[in-house]
């Protein structure tokens, strides 16, 4: 394995003369190579992608397809780990920027999500209690979960995980994004109150003994920057001005945002509904700023705009960029693998269990 920061050589090249260059180092690299790309991703990376898709079909994605030697993947830390784990024992999962991280998966820490659930099952019984992490979140997470019983989602099949769940325990510790949690909650009649919000900065989680034996969901302050910025007076802003707009917002949204929205789904559903609507139907999208743009290109015959213009971008997976692509594949033609994510055991077996349930409850 070797980790180093991008060379000066590749550095100084513009995005255009990087993406010249990457062309015929693809085609050459043929098979031996598949490229992910997560739909956040800039266009002038996600164009080499041999699959698109969100957290849960890249991982998946890489589960599937075994035949190449090499895998990158131009996302984020958190899915690259996803992919080394669920990749085949010849396969080699590269970051092209180490630095592509997520600020969501940084809010848990094992150490901490560790103490919640001490504190949380000196009040109540562990076998009641099913843990769950959200995809967005470090391996040593997912190995937690996979070692207690629970399972992994993603946006896509939250809601399915909530069914697995309480088929098996009456209640459930979910993190680390409280706003994905509690939209599902809400969604299937859990009231407020017995979802308590576990915060990992307070004393004893701020929780009260009283609260924890309320609890029936019990969530992790933790939350999307990007999502979170979104607010109820944006979809109004819209609504006002368009009044037969749509307004299709992403669950990682606050409560109050998805209350006011039309519709709510995962960042594959979001594709899948505007490319189903009709011509002429206007829409405002509540999720990543690069998808919506992309959105907007792919469907010229509707009006696509983003809930907030401009700000709404993921600034880490944005580091992915044509000079990263570049290095990592010419430097795979040498022979020579750099920024390779490997997840040691038994971290990796563990967090397999806790990734293979969530392919199987979707």
């Amino acid at each position: 394995m070797n980790r180093q920061p991008i060379p000066d050589s590749y550095d100084a090249l513009t995005e255009e003369e990087a993406i010249a260059k990457i062309r015929p180092i693809r085609d050459r690299l043929g098979k031996s190579v598949v490229i992910l790309g997560h739909h956040y991703q800039r266009d002038e990376v996600i164009q080499f992608a041999d699959h698109r898709g969100d957290s849960y079909g890249l991982a998946k994605a890489a589960a599937m397809d075994t035949g190449a030697g090499a895998i990158v993947f131009c996302g984020v830390h958190f899915m690259a780990e996803s992919a080394d784990i669920l990749a085949a024992p010849h396969q080699k999962v590269i970051l092209p920027d180490l630095e592509a991280g997520c600020s969501m998966a940084d809010m848990a820490e094992i150490r901490d999500v560790e103490q919640a659930w001490e504190r949380i099952t000196a009040v109540i019984p562990e076998d009641e209690i099913m843990p769950a992490t959200y995809i967005n979140s470090s391996a040593a997470l997912k190995a937690f979960v996979g070692r207690k019983g629970g399972a992994v989602c993603t946006s896509s099949n939250a809601d399915a995980l909530y069914t697995w769940a309480f088929a098996r325990k009456p209640r459930l510790f979910f993190f680390p994004d409280q706003h994905l949690g509690r939209n599902v909650g809400v969604k299937r009649g859990i009231p407020l109150e017995e979802m308590p919000l576990y915060d990992p900065m307070a004393p004893l989680g701020g929780l009260s003994k009283a609260d924890i034996e309320r609890g029936r969901v019990f969530l992790w302050k933790g939350h999307c920057q990007v999502h979170g910025r979104f607010t109820p007076e944006q979809v109004d802003y819209w609504r006002g001005k368009h009044p037969d707009i749509k307004v299709l917002v992403h669950p990682e949204c606050t409560l109050e945002v998805v209350r006011k929205a039309d519709l709510v789904g995962s960042t594959g559903s979001i594709i899948k509904t505007i490319a189903a609507a009709p011509a002429g139907s206007k829409w405002a999208i509540g999720t990543e700023v690069h998808l919506v743009n992309r959105l907007r290109a792919e469907h010229p015959d509707k009006f696509i705009t983003p809930l907030v213009a401009g700000i709404c971008l993921c600034s880490t997976m944005n580091r992915i960029d044509p000079q990263h692509l570049l290095w990592v594949l010419d430097r795979l033609e040498q022979g020579e693998i750099v920024n390779e994510i490997v997840v040691p055991e038994p971290t990796a077996g563990e967090a397999r269990l806790a990734l293979d349930r969530m392919l199987q409850i979707s």
